[in-house]
């Protein structure tokens, strides 16, 4: 039953498109077919029953609060009218009427059963069936919900009033009518209006789906694309990545991943995929270019294919032939360059449908006139110049191009034009003359990839059909849907109008306008029919890799058993055992290490305890543990003492059977979340047959001695002794010689380590209660040295007693070392140094593990994410405490990072460190060249430096420019050949080679531009990528000659940049115009550069893929790059 919560879906509702309406046209609600033509809009669904109800009601203001009318039947289930008179709401009674559909017996139906029903309610006069309200909603009727309606259908004081034109009141002496239009919907995907709560995507499609990092969508649809592409997952699997990490290995992540989406029965995570890519949760927040992403992706696995059993399969699979061709009209001549693709990308603009778009893509352009071509050995000459594909792959990759510039908005848009396409297509009318058609060249299309939205962001999802004989699928993220055929080509074409997943725009509703597409296809994937079944061959058990699954089951079953331990953790609680052996092996305060953000835990004896476990029962687990017969062991329990110690405080009693692990901790250790102790071992002796353990409550105290070994600088545990509480402090003397086999008579000095930072001599003539010696205490020793020896040891830069040595341990942390520059074979290691040492000691110590002078080191100290920042500067009144800048949020070693340098670190503060990109003769970043120079160096002795470690040809006069690169990345900003380096900012440096004479004010420039004419001008070039703010590589300087028609001007330019034809043919050319933020011109092969009036900021631009990865300007868009 509908509540009072219901109105906000009403409310919901009636902002669809489903107001409440006071009808003037004069359609009887006996004439059934028209008032429902009128009331209820077609939602383009099919119709699987219509019916129609009547209610009459008498007596309204005597009906009961709540009442349901006759049941009825329509599409195989019975539904009737649920009724309120006074309302159903939190709106004070006798408002408005609710009224609702009900489904009539949801007890009785199937389970799991859903109607899906589009609806009006209406109430009329009972004599005057022209004279109504009605209201109309649609909706998916299930046991969750199963009536729907509205809680505020009508006013019912003006119900009892007359209406207008005369019209009677809708009751009318307390007599009403109701009626209920009924139209059940077929639904063909079992998901029409579904809300998806409980949703199963592998019980309802027997696939699931990807989980989204943020903005990974994209790739979602891609990889989902990909692991329907049955051939291609198994070549995958060919890999060999038995000895991989999934971390750093992309073949053996994405294994993992299609291996999960054969077996899991939840969505599967790309986490792990993501970090073999080398990428961030930054990366994972970035949309990327889906047709750049599949291509590096490829690229990589295409690598790690070569030389295994799936050596090939990409180019088998994905990889066509074409063929760029200028042939003569009149003589026998031709050119042509066959090259490879892995894609195609076809126009939307203009284009109606595929086959246009085909058409387009192979269009023969005619050079004539003065256009004509200068065919060799036959002058110039009319000829036919185009595209021709010789082979299709049997996987076909259709990049549809819906994002172009917009000349009237000056950006670039999403082209959401409809454009559609073909569920098969032939593509033999597209192929050359000379292509083999013995070869079946019809395709049936295979996936659709969407992008709903616009430019600036949007969301992607899949369609796909993964054989011949499974529906097709939609892959949206985490859920998997079945679709109709409408879905799959009707929804996706772009353009106007029509509907999203069976829902009818509100726009459209309503008539006011029709809506404009944003949902559409960017990329469509088919496959030859000839080789559908091969392509998408079913899987089989061999095709997965033994190892993957072992691998995966074991992680699996390790999964759940920490999935239980989890859920079972509130019954367990953790206790640490210190035994004798890890206090010797411990260094540092108390008998060990818990809780210091400075330095690791101890490692200790874990027991993971049922809270509710006896203690004697623990206790036989220990000794078990430990190979020690129960009877010889007691566990002392550790408190958090108030001057911030960890000691062993009081033994644990045994003479309590029931007494359990969880009263334990909670009656002698109220304070901690872990049971922490102290294992207390009776070692027998011939004269002790028995294990009397000593009363330490009475006469004796339990005391642990540590020794600091001056000469190795470390400071272990020895042992625990039992001391009477009357005797001497200097009567532990014997004791410690014997147990270090000293001589009788050692001098020793005894120190009590009371709390970090608190180490005290203590007097020999003292008793231990006068001393406040307390059971848990310990006492620090040392062979007692003589001044000269203390003096020598502080020149040594060593701790002569163990005042000072605790002090290092109070102070001490754990750098990890990291070499800066990783090319080079370095080691990585760990120091552990004091907060309080300077610079120098810093400096020291590295160089002795390095065996470097320390004067030839320099260090950079890192980001959060263990990135390197800027070197640190010598400061010799610097802490290593200054120079790490440690995070208090996890007890994780500080990094730093080093480098060798070639010259002391003094002598780096005089002189500059330059790194020059060396971009040679042909504006490529060839090189990057590193240089430590004096400041008062100048430009020209950075250029000669550039020409001793850069190889020229012999056409160049050896004459360099020096450049930086403005922000935007579209001019050369040359430095003065005077220039002291020192005075330089910080930015990248650049230096090109030409063809030069130097000119007479010492500036280098190219003999281009050296020989212009007076009427011609140099202008600059710089490369951008779709929109002129994502700039990237290095700009140029260029001359525009008077009179030169672009078509040659063109020419010079790919001479200058040194690109191939099948690269050039790629790139756009525009002029770009800095005053009042105009468009972009691009160039045609009759325009003229030279006549354009260059401003000074001006620029020629070269509209191409970036390929650089050297992005600029505030529209730039990350590169991708995948590492593993």
């Amino acid at each position: 039953m509908v509540t009072t919560d219901s109105m906000e879906d009403v409310i919901e509702e009636k902002q669809q498109g489903a107001p409440v309406m006071e009808v003037e046209e004069t359609i009887s609600v006996n004439d059934h077919a028209a008032f429902a033509a009128k009331h209820m809009p077609d939602l383009g669904h099919e119709v699987a029953d219509f019916q129609v109800s009547t209610w009459k009601l008498s007596k309204w203001r005597t009906l009961e609060k709540k009442l349901t009318g006759p049941p009825f039947a329509c599409g195989g289930h019975n539904w009737r009218v649920l009724l309120f008179p006074s309302g159903n709401s939190n709106a004070p009674p006798n408002e408005a009427v609710s009224i609702y559909l009900d489904y009539a017996d949801p007890q009785n139906a199937p389970k799991g059963w859903h109607a899906c029903a589009q609806f009006a309610l209406v109430m009329s006069n009972p004599h005057d069936p022209t004279n109504f309200v009605v209201s109309h909603a649609h909706h998916r009727f299930t046991a969750e919900e199963c009536d729907w309606g509205f809680t505020r259908f009508h006013d019912l004081r003006k119900l009892f009033n007359p209406g207008e034109r005369g019209k009677g009141p809708i009751i009318e002496n307390d007599d009403t009518l109701i009626t209920v239009f009924v139209r059940v919907l077929v639904d063909p995907t079992g998901v029409l209006w579904h809300n998806f709560m409980h949703y199963d995507s592998k019980a309802e499609t027997g696939y699931v789906g990807l989980k989204n990092q943020g903005a990974t969508c994209y790739m979602n649809s891609l990889l989902q694309s990909l692991y329907c592409t049955r051939a291609f997952r198994k070549a995958v699997y060919q890999i060999p990545t038995e000895e991989d990490t999934p971390s750093q290995s992309v073949a053996l992540a994405l294994q993992r991943v299609f291996y999960n989406l054969q077996t899991s029965d939840q969505a599967v995570g790309t986490n792990e995929l993501t970090r073999s890519f080398g990428w961030t949760s930054l990366d994972s927040f970035m949309q990327h270019d889906v047709q750049e992403f599949n291509r590096v992706l490829q690229e990589k696995l295409e690598a790690k294919m070569k030389g295994t059993a799936a050596d090939g399969a990409i180019t088998k699979l994905f990889v066509g032939k074409m063929k760029s061709y200028i042939k003569c009209v009149n003589v026998d001549y031709e050119s042509s360059r066959g090259e490879d693709f892995y894609d195609i990308q076809l126009n939307v603009k203009g284009m109606k449908n595929l086959s246009e778009s085909f058409k387009d893509y192979i269009a023969v352009e005619t050079l004539e006139g003065e256009n004509k071509y200068m065919a060799e050995g036959y002058g110039l000459q009319d000829a036919k110049k185009g595209v021709i594909f010789e082979t299709f792959p049997d996987v076909l990759h259709l990049q549809l191009k819906r994002f172009e510039y917009d000349i009237q908005k000056d950006a670039m848009v999403k082209i959401n034009d409809r454009h559609e396409f073909p569920f098969e297509i032939d593509l033999e009318p597209y192929l050359s003359d000379t292509a083999d058609r013995s070869v079946s060249h019809l395709y049936r299309l295979h996936g659709v990839l969407v992008h709903s939205g616009d430019l600036h962001g949007g969301h992607y999802f899949a369609l796909i059909k993964p054989d011949r004989q499974t529906r097709w699928l939609k892959f949206d993220d985490d859920r998997v849907t079945p679709v109709t055929d409408k879905e799959v080509l009707d929804e996706n074409y772009g353009g106007d109008g029509g509907q999203l997943n069976g829902i009818v725009p509100v726009s459209q509703r309503n008539q006011v306008r029709a809506a404009r597409r944003m949902t559409n296809a960017y990329m469509l994937v088919y496959i030859r029919d000839s080789a559908i079944d091969t392509v998408l061959a079913p899987f089989t058990e061999n095709d997965t890799p033994a190892h993957l699954k072992q691998r995966l089951e074991d992680e699996r079953i390790q999964q759940e058993a920490k999935k239980r331990e989890r859920e079972e953790q509130h019954l367990y609680l953790t206790a640490k055992v210190i035994s004798d052996k890890s206090f010797t092996e411990h260094q540092g305060f108390d008998l060990a290490t818990f809780d210091d953000k400075n330095w690791p835990p101890s490692d200790l004896a874990t027991f993971r305890v049922l809270k509710l476990e006896t203690y004697i029962t623990f206790k036989g687990r220990v000794a078990k543990h430990f190979g020690i017969p129960e009877q010889h062991i007691r566990l002392w329990v550790l408190v958090n003492r108030q001057n911030k110690t960890v000691r062993p405080d009081t033994f644990v009693p045994e003479n309590e059977p029931t007494l359990t692990v969880e009263q334990v901790r909670n009656n002698m250790a109220a304070r901690q979340t872990d049971l922490r102790l102290y294992l207390d071992i009776w070692e027998p002796s011939p004269t002790k047959a028995i294990a009397p353990f000593v009363d330490v409550s009475a006469h004796h105290i339990m005391v642990f001695l540590k020794y600091f070994d001056v000469q190795k600088q470390t400071l272990f545990g020895v042992s625990k002794v039992y001391v009477p509480r009357t005797s001497k402090v200097g009567d532990l003397q014997g004791v410690i010689c014997e147990k270090m086999r000293w001589a009788p008579q050692t001098p020793i000095k005894l120190y009590e380590e009371i709390k970090p930072g608190m180490i005290e001599l203590m007097k020999p003539k003292s008793t231990f209660t006068q001393s406040e010696i307390q059971d848990g205490d310990i006492i620090c020793f040392q062979s007692e040295i003589t001044e000269k020896e203390i003096l020598e040891f502080e020149q040594q830069g060593l701790c002569p007693t163990p005042v000072q040595f605790y002090d290092f341990l109070q102070n001490r942390v754990l750098i990890h070392f990291r070499p800066r520059d990783e090319e080079k074979d370095q080691e990585e290691f760990d120091l552990v140094l004091s907060k309080k040492m300077n610079y120098e000691t810093l400096a020291n110590k590295v160089g002795e593990r390095l065996k470097h002078e320390p004067i030839k080191l320099r260090f950079t100290s890192s980001t959060a994410q263990g990135m390197p920042k800027a070197p640190l500067k010598r400061a010799l009144n610097q802490s290593v405490w200054d120079i790490i800048q440690p995070s208090y949020l996890a007890a994780q070693p500080s990094i730093l990072f080093y480098e060798r340098l070639d010259v002391s670190i003094i002598e780096l503060e005089t002189k500059r460190s330059l790194k020059v990109i060396w971009t040679g003769v042909h504006n490529k970043e060839e090189a990057a060249l590193p240089f430590l120079l004096p400041k008062t160096n100048t430009i020209h002795d950075l250029a000669d430096q550039v020409l001793k470690n850069v190889k020229l040809s012999p056409e160049t006069t050896g004459k360099i420019r020096i450049f930086a690169i403005t922000k935007d990345g579209r001019h050369q900003e040359v430095f003065s050949p005077s220039e002291m380096l020192g005075n330089l900012p910080d930015v990248e440096i650049f230096a090109e080679v030409r063809k030069t004479l130097a000119s007479p004010a010492g500036m280098e420039i190219s003999r281009e531009e050296l020989e212009a004419r007076s009427e011609d001008k140099v202008i600059n070039v710089f490369h951008y990528s779709r929109d002129p703010a994502r700039s990237h590589g290095v700009p140029f300087r260029f001359v525009a000659k008077m009179g030169e028609k672009f078509i040659d001007t063109k020419k010079r330019l790919q001479e200058r940049i040194a690109v191939s034809d099948k690269e050039v043919a790629k790139y756009r050319f525009a002029l770009i115009q800095s005053a009042g933020f105009k468009q972009p011109t691009y160039l045609e092969d009759d325009d003229v550069v030279y006549d354009h009036k260059f401003a000074a900021d001006d620029v020629l631009g070269l509209d191409h893929v970036d390929k650089s990865g050297r992005s600029r300007g505030l529209g730039a868009e990350k590169a991708i790059v995948i590492k593993g």
